[in-house]
């Protein structure tokens, strides 16, 4: 038992898992453009509702012209297209590809399969315990946060 002196390990345990599922994540999405951040962004395209660019570039926490050039990008690769919104001819909504939802799909699976063996040390039950109770926390840490916003940040800050 470490002494009631003794510094607190939970900075480095979040910072060591941190660091690795960062570097995993990259890894599993180094195909598509832009990376982890691709993911990230056509991931919140294909789970929610087609937002339009500004408002996904605002929920991101991306710089519109850095988002314009992704969508770029991603639509150059054929994942993801601009379409006229219908309520606003000026805006314009994204929406995924058939293909960009099959490869959203499994990059789901992909980095859930890298999540599970970076806490391969837990048995299932501990990972499941370990996710509600940092979800839990994160929530009180940061309860009006926009979740893809914190991740984004935390794997392509400045971007």
């Amino acid at each position: 038992m470490p002494s009631p002196d003794a510094p607190s390990p939970f900075g480095w345990s979040l910072a060591a898992l941190l660091r690795e599922w960062k570097q995993r994540v990259a890894a599993t999405c180094s195909e598509l453009p832009q990376g982890s951040r691709g993911y990230e962004v056509l991931s919140a395209v294909v789970h929610d509702e087609p937002p339009t660019q500004a408002a996904l570039a605002a929920r991101l926490g991306i710089d519109r012209t850095v988002m314009t050039y992704l969508l770029d990008e991603l639509d150059a690769a054929g994942l993801a297209r601009r379409q006229p919104d219908p309520s606003d001819r000026r805006a314009r909504r994204i929406v995924a590809t058939a293909r960009g939802r099959e490869i959203v799909t499994g990059l789901d699976g992909a980095v859930a399969r890298a999540e599970d063996e970076l806490l391969s040390t837990l048995d299932p039950a501990e990972r499941a315990t370990l996710r509600t109770l940092l979800e839990r926390a994160a929530g009180g840490a940061a309860p009006h946060d926009d979740r893809c916003a914190v991740v984004g940040d935390t794997i392509a800050p400045g971007t």
